[in-house]
This record gives C-alpha cells, sequence and structure tokens, in this order.
C-alpha cells in the first residue's frame, strides 16, 4: 500500500453497489423519464437487488457464520459492513416500494390501471373467475405442513402465499399453516377483459387471484390469513474443478443444489400474521433481514410487462433502429472489406447483424478452414448457434469455449454445449479455476498469399439481445499481429500450452494487471518529467486495490484521471494530496454502460485499448481477460470520441464525491446527454466527427 493511503481513502465495494442501484433508481424517479420506462427501471432495481442479496450478501453473512472478523481493505469487518447494507437496501427498498404506488397513481390516469379483485366490477370479476377456473386452478399445488407432511422445499425467489388455516368445525382450534406457490409458469400479471372500444387497459396480479380463490384448495378449512413471502437463497457455485472429472456434471450437480442453498433473504406483505412469520423464520432459521413489502413481492416482472403493454408507445422511449455499419454497405464480405482496412462498431447504435454475418459467412465459405471463438452469455435465440452447427457439419475446424460457470446462464450454457458437441464442434470449457470472460472470434481462411487470420474483438458477450440495450464496441481486423496473438490465446485455452509472449494482446490473469501498471506507471513518470499525461478509462467497476493505489500515485504526481465507472467503484477521488487530479463519473441512462475502454495519453502518443475486462480482483486475478490495442488512426479516435461523450454528459452522468456520494453533473455548458447525442450520430462519418473538449 502507497504511503500516504488510509483505510478510510477507499469507499467499500459491496455500499458502493448499493449507490449502484440507488442511480438506477433514480431513473425510475425521474419524472422526465417515460412513465413506462420508469416501471421497467423499478424491475431492473429488484433484480439487480436480487443478484447482489444471493451472491454478496450471502458471502457476507458467510462469513459472519464463521466467525470471520478480520477487516477488509475499506475498513469493515463483516458484522459491521452488514448492519450497513440491511440499513441502507432496507431504505432502498422502502423508497423502491414508494415509486411503484406512485407509479401505480400515475398510470391509471393515463389508462394503465393494476387493480385488486375488489376493485373490479361484477363482469370482469366474472372473468377472473373464469380465468382462475380454466388457466390458474389446474396448476396450483396447495401443500399442507403437520405432522406427517414436513415443510416443503420453498424455490429460490419465487413467491409463495402463506395460508392459515382452521377446520370448519373447529374454529377455536390451533391454526394449521399450508403453502402454494403462485406459478412461475403463468403470467405474473393478467389482463382484464374490457370493452372492445376501451381505450384503457386494466390489469391484476396472478396472486390477488390465487388470494380470492384459495377457499377452492382447502375444502372444509376456513382461512384466517392468506399473504404473501418469497426466499431468497445463496445462489454461488462451489465447485472444487480440480477433483471435478467431468466440470459439465459437477456444475449440473452443482445447480441442483443452489436451489437448497442456504436463505439468505425472507419477504413478506405487509402486516403479515406473526405465527406464521415465526413460523417461516423457524423453517428458513434466519431472523434477518426480514423485509415487510407494502406492495407486490418481486417487481421483477414489471421489465416483461411494460415490453407486453401494446398501444402506449408514448409512454416509452422511442424505437431505436440501430444502423448496419456503414463500412459493410451494401454488406460485401467481411473478408475483402477487412482486408483494406479495420472497422470499429459501437453497440446499440450500430447493429450486431455485422458480428452474426461474420460467423454466417464463415460458415458458408468454403475456403475457411476454422472457426474459433468465445461464448459467455448467448441469448436463447441466437444465431450464432446454428451457424456454428452448420459450419461443423460441413468439415470446418470449429471450437467453441462455453463459459459454464457465467453466473444465472449455467443451464442455458449447457444446453448450447450439448447442441454444438452433437453438432461435431470442439467445445471447451475453459481452464481450471478460471473463467472465460474474453470476447473474441477467430477465422481462418485460405487464400492466394497463405493462410489469413480474421478477428473480432469485443467488449460485450455474443448476445443479440443484449446488445440491444448494452453500449459495446466490437473491432473487426485482419491485423495479422492480432491474428497470431488470436492463435497463442486460443491455443492456451484448448491445450497445454503455456503462456507466451504475446505481441499486442495483453491477457489476464497472466499479464493484464502488469501491463496496467505499467502503462499507468508510465503516465506517472511523463508527469514528473513535465511531460503530457493523461489516463481515461471507461469501465462499469473499480475496485482492484492495488490498481487504486497506482491511480493515487499517479494522482499526486500530477497526472489528469478521468475515470467513467458504471457500478462499483472503492476509490475516493477528489482528496486533497491524494486523489485531487482524479474525476469519477457514473452514467446511468436508457442503455447499460458497458464498454471497457482505456486510453494512455504517453505524451502526444496515446495507447488506446478495448477490453472485456473491468479492474476488479475476480477480472484481473481469476478470469481469462482480453485487453487489446487498437492500431488504425481513425479508430483510435473514434473511442476518444465516444470517451470524450461520456465526460461531458450533464444531463445523465453523476460524478462521485470524496465523502462516497454521488451528485448529477451540472455545469454552465448546453445540456449534452450522451446517449441521445450518439443516436443522432450514427452512422459515424469519422471526417465529420468533432471532439468535445
Amino acid at each position: 500500500m502507497h504511503k500516504d493511503i488510509k483505510t478510510g481513502n477507499y469507499v467499500n465495494r459491496d455500499l458502493s453497489w448499493v449507490e449502484f442501484n440507488r442511480r438506477v433508481l433514480q431513473e425510475a424517479q425521474d419524472s422526465t423519464t417515460p412513465m413506462l420506462e420508469r416501471m421497467r427501471f423499478l424491475g431492473i432495481v429488484a433484480s439487480n437487488l436480487d443478484e447482489f442479496v444471493s451472491v454478496r450478501l450471502a458471502e457476507t453473512k458467510e462469513k459472519i457464520k464463521a466467525g470471520f472478523t478480520q477487516k477488509d481493505f475499506t475498513g469493515y469487518t463483516p458484522p459491521g459492513l452488514y448492519r450497513r447494507l440491511i440499513k441502507r437496501t432496507g431504505t432502498m427498498v422502502a423508497e423502491q416500494y414508494k415509486t411503484y404506488r406512485e407509479l401505480v397513481r400515475l398510470l391509471a390516469k393515463k389508462g394503465v390501471h393494476i387493480q385488486e379483485y375488489v376493485d373490479l366490477n361484477v363482469t370482469q370479476q366474472r372473468a377472473m373467475d373464469q380465468y382462475y377456473h380454466d388457466i390458474i386452478f389446474p396448476v396450483l399445488t396447495p401443500m399442507a405442513i403437520d405432522q406427517s407432511r414436513p415443510f416443503p422445499l420453498v424455490h429460490n425467489k419465487s413467491v409463495y402465499l402463506s395460508v392459515m388455516l382452521q377446520k370448519e368445525d373447529e374454529l377455536d382450534g390451533e391454526p394449521f399453516m399450508a403453502i402454494v406457490q403462485v406459478p412461475s409458469n403463468l403470467p405474473r400479471i393478467v389482463k382484464v377483459p374490457l370493452r372492445a372500444n376501451s381505450k384503457k387497459k386494466t390489469f391484476i396480479l396472478i396472486e390477488d387471484l390465487i388470494k380470492q380463490h384459495v377457499h377452492t384448495l382447502f375444502s372444509g378449512y376456513v382461512s384466517l390469513a392468506v399473504q404473501e413471502f418469497r426466499v431468497t437463497r445463496n445462489a454461488d457455485l462451489s465447485i472444487n474443478e480440480e477433483e471435478a472429472e467431468d466440470l459439465l456434471e459437477a456444475i449440473e450437480k452443482e445447480l441442483r443444489r443452489r436451489r437448497r442453498g442456504a436463505p439468505v433473504r425472507l419477504e413478506v406483505c405487509k402486516d403479515f400474521r406473526s405465527d406464521a412469520l415465526q413460523e417461516l423464520q423457524e423453517e428458513f432459521e434466519i431472523q434477518d433481514p426480514i423485509f415487510e413489502i407494502d406492495g407486490p413481492l418481486d417487481l421483477s416482472f414489471l421489465s416483461g410487462f411494460v415490453d407486453s403493454l401494446d398501444g402506449f408507445s408514448h409512454l416509452k422511449y422511442g424505437a431505436v433502429q440501430p444502423v448496419y455499419p456503414p463500412e459493410f454497405v451494401p454488406r460485401e464480405s467481411h473478408f475483402e472489406l477487412l482486408r483494406k482496412r479495420d472497422v470499429l462498431v459501437h453497440h446499440p447504435y450500430e447493429s450486431f447483424e455485422p458480428v452474426t454475418d461474420f460467423i454466417l459467412e464463415a460458415s458458408e465459405d468454403p475456403q475457411v478452414l476454422a472457426i474459433k471463438m468465445t461464448l459467455y452469455r448467448v441469448n436463447g435465440d441466437s444465431r450464432l448457434i446454428p451457424a456454428l452447427a452448420l459450419a461443423a457439419e460441413s468439415g470446418k475446424q470449429v471450437t467453441v469455449v462455453v463459459e459454464l460457470k457465467a453466473r444465472f446462464d449455467e443451464e442455458r450454457n449447457i444446453a448450447w454445449a450439448r447442441k454444438l458437441e452433437k453438432a461435431g464442434c470442439h467445445v471447451v470449457y475453459g481452464l481450471v479455476g478460471l473463467k472465460t470472460h474474453a470476447k473474441i472470434i477467430l477465422v481462418v481462411r485460405r487464400e492466394q498469399q497463405g493462410l489469413r487470420r480474421y478477428v473480432h474483438v469485443g467488449t460485450g458477450n455474443y448476445n443479440e439481445s443484449t446488445a440491444k440495450v448494452y453500449t459495446d464496441v466490437g473491432l473487426f481486423t485482419a491485423n495479422p499481429i492480432i491474428g497470431e496473438d488470436a492463435s497463442e490465446l486460443f491455443n492456451e485455452i484448448t491445450g497445454y500450452s503455456g503462456p507466451k509472449a504475446l505481441q499486442a494482446f495483453r491477457v489476464a490473469p497472466d499479464g493484464m494487471k502488469d501491463e496496467l501498471f505499467s502503462l499507468i506507471q508510465r503516465e506517472t513518470e511523463h508527469a514528473l518529467k513535465g511531460k503530457r499525461a493523461r489516463i481515461i478509462a471507461k469501465i462499469n467497476s473499480l475496485s482492484h486495490q492495488e490498481i487504486i493505489d497506482q491511480l493515487y500515485a499517479a494522482s499526486q504526481a500530477g497526472v489528469q484521471i478521468d475515470l467513467i465507472v458504471r457500478g462499483v467503484c472503492c476509490l475516493r477521488p477528489g482528496i486533497e494530496g491524494l486523489s485531487e487530479n482524479i474525476r469519477v463519473i457514473s452514467i446511468v441512462d436508457r442503455f447499460l454502460e458497458h464498454s471497457r475502454l482505456f486510453y494512455f495519453e504517453n505524451d502526444g502518443n496515446p495507447d488506446v485499448f478495448i477490453s472485456s475486462a473491468d479492474w476488479m480482483s475476480r477480472n484481473l486475478n481469476r478470469r481469462i481477460e482480453l485487453m487489446c490495442p487498437v492500431f488504425d488512426p481513425t479508430l483510435k479516435k473514434m473511442l476518444v470520441d465516444i470517451l470524450n461523450l461520456s465526460l461531458n454528459d450533464n444531463v445523465k452522468a453523476r460524478q462521485l464525491m470524496p465523502n462516497g456520494n454521488y451528485v448529477f453533473v451540472k455545469n454552465e455548458k448546453p445540456p449534452l446527454r450522451s446517449q441521445t447525442e450518439a443516436m443522432g450520430i450514427i452512422p459515424w462519418k469519422p471526417a465529420e466527427w468533432s471532439v468535445l473538449t
């Protein structure tokens, strides 16, 4: 640690994450955000919090259970951190549901009604009664709890009804408990039939319908209380890869165990019956956190609800039509174009189709001998999988590195892996102990001059769905240096080849961290000599202590450092004598800021990189990550322009203060919303692109 750096000069990672999710919540609270998009942001907040609880909060609870009391580098013991996390997340959840109730009222004025059964008219109630009996009732399974029937397995993050019952002929007897799972394979929110010419739409939650008809499940009993609850379990996988004979089977086994993971959080509806709560607490062996929710449990359904709602486009963001990159129009051969020049594509403003077309063309081209790529997260209807299968079936050497440990996508990736293997692809599950997070495609093609390599390197997943809502960049190139490095990288992942001296790439965990140290130190030395020195980095998270310390040292030497960190940031900027030359902003807007871009001034001869890696310990120490330089001057300028555009955002950018809080960037400049601005300047015309200052 640098001699001037104290524990208090770091922000705790988990507390920083809570602040990030609060920024997402701000988008739901912002009256200038379209109303249905505000609902969508509430759904995102709920999904984010679920993952945080099931992984990060679960880890902290495990440390407490194990008696771990050592402070982390930010100065928190597990018990102290846990108390603060519960308090802050509890406050955020209260704000979340206050916002939900407000939006329900506002949407009703716009003709979208989310109502309770008792508020429907007689005709509507009859229609909903029929829906219950025809669709819902056959799916339900009432589960009684008594001496002969122990407490059943309660699935992770599913909504359940706790039903307290008494026999009709023993109303003064001890109440019984039963539970009913709200079916997750039926729509959570049901449309209520209205008159054909009605412009409004009315919806009811499925659990409300079940509550109204719960008597159909327990004949001979009287229900005393029917109330919702939900359990979040520890969802982190625990696999000894070195001892696992078959990694795929080991992960499948662990996924089954995940369903029985230790309960971490219990959510109950408002005014939950005390004896029922006590029974749940005893069953789940959980005393806290217990969140009492004033509204529907699990608001993550709102994202799908917004997508399914037709006729209210004026309450949503306008549709985005990603532009097919003009370099490829009229969609000439990728290979022919890349022999002439490199191409940079900026998603979601530019289409993901060139990536898919790249694989499709390679799979059909008789001159292509081999296709190699990494897959981390893939959408369910991906066209990439059939194209790779087609290539293998036509005799090409197809190698796919499938990351089975991509959190919460494990089952989907297992299914893809089996499908690819069946088609004849060589499927590799990466290296023991490391997640393969690098995003790269290598195509080897036979040409007149010999074999030529074509490469795509990206900052985001090969996922056609997320490419429409995540900001990412991808580089297409036939640069022979990058091609050779790509071959070496795949050989290291798939074979016994050890780390080699790469010419252009820097790969974690072997060389990327040291290269970042070297680049930061070079800027530090330039600043000390009075030369031009600046660092700009756009990343999702910054929590690696050694990199933070290096940045602090660079700041003290006079290096101007601008960090665009969407989520977690453990660095404290603006501390005199430590980090006064560091500025940190976070942009939370319509699209998820996801690209990783690095700029090092180097006394007027800048180095610019794209990467799959955030500046976190897990990325730099426990994952295969890739950092790729951009050599083409025009493309380097494009990346600098993307960075400058983000740095000049004064609408959706928040600046990190030394105390760990974020405030909206306000200045005298004309309003500039970087994502909206980017939509207006696509397709790029490099010669006309003006660098923002």
